[in-house]
């Protein structure tokens, strides 16, 4: 009898922390459903409509296409559950694993200074939750998002199809190095600090397109830097101090 309670006793013991996780489970749905109940999707959409008037738009971008897609794209559906209520503040926010998704201001203006249009192909670099993606995807054509974090690219890659976004496509893998199969691009859009413009990105840059990429030391501020490609030649302009999470190498 004595064996017998102590067999039990493990086996409680060992299946507690699943029992456990699937409780977390259940409750983050349930509170997923709250907040959803009580924000609404029209609660949902006044705030994007604050967070393009005060946010963006205040702030000087002013591209139609960028702030469309900035009223358009549901990035409450692209943060954490427990977050859901900081969706549309000014500030990034952690995703798990040591990512974040960038403040609404940061995503608006590195659209923007791409030039997004129809017809074009953008390469990202960096997928994170897939906001940015999904922003760019509707406005251009096709996404090329690259994501080294495989949690991360399988939840967005998720997401995305979920939210019906057909017209992204999620890789995993190391996005220094780019995506020569798709290439050239018209646009590269980077959202992770690197200490330099990586080579590969520069020669999958299609000639006249432009890549947008924070530069500089990855443990302090850097800065978003525009880069235009023009008869193989490279022009940079700075545009201001930024802070982004480190571009991770394999």
């Amino acid at each position: 009898m004595r064996q017998k309670m102590a067999m039990g006793t493990e086996l409680v013991r060992n299946t507690w922390p699943h029992r456990w996780k699937k409780m977390k489970r259940i409750l983050l749905v349930a509170i997923f459903s709250s907040c959803s109940l009580c924000f609404g999707q029209e609660e949902f959409t006044k705030a994007r409509e604050r967070m393009v008037r005060e946010q963006i738009s205040a702030r000087g971008v002013s591209d139609t296409a960028t702030l469309r897609a900035m009223r358009t794209v549901p990035r409450h559906n692209f943060v954490p559950l427990q977050r859901i209520g900081d969706a549309y503040g000014d500030f990034p926010l952690p995703i798990g694993e040591g990512q974040t998704i960038s403040q609404p201001y940061i995503v608006a203006l590195m659209t923007e200074l791409i030039k997004p249009g129809r017809g074009q192909h953008v390469l990202e670099i960096g997928t994170g939750s897939g906001y940015q993606a999904a922003v760019l995807a509707e406005i251009v054509d096709s996404v090329f998002t690259i994501e080294i974090v495989p949690q991360l690219a399988q939840s967005a890659a998720a997401r995305l199809k979920r939210l019906g976004y057909g017209n992204v496509l999620v890789r995993l893998g190391d996005g220094y190095l780019g995506w020569p199969e798709h290439a050239p691009f018209d646009a590269i859009l980077v959202t992770a600090a690197a200490e330099h413009v990586p080579q590969p990105l520069v020669e999958q840059l299609k000639d006249g397109g432009v890549m947008v990429i924070p530069v500089g030391e990855v443990r302090s501020v850097q800065t978003l830097t525009l880069l235009r490609k023009r008869g193989g030649r490279i022009v940079t302009e700075e545009k201001l101090p930024v802070r982004f999470v480190p571009l991770i190498r394999q």
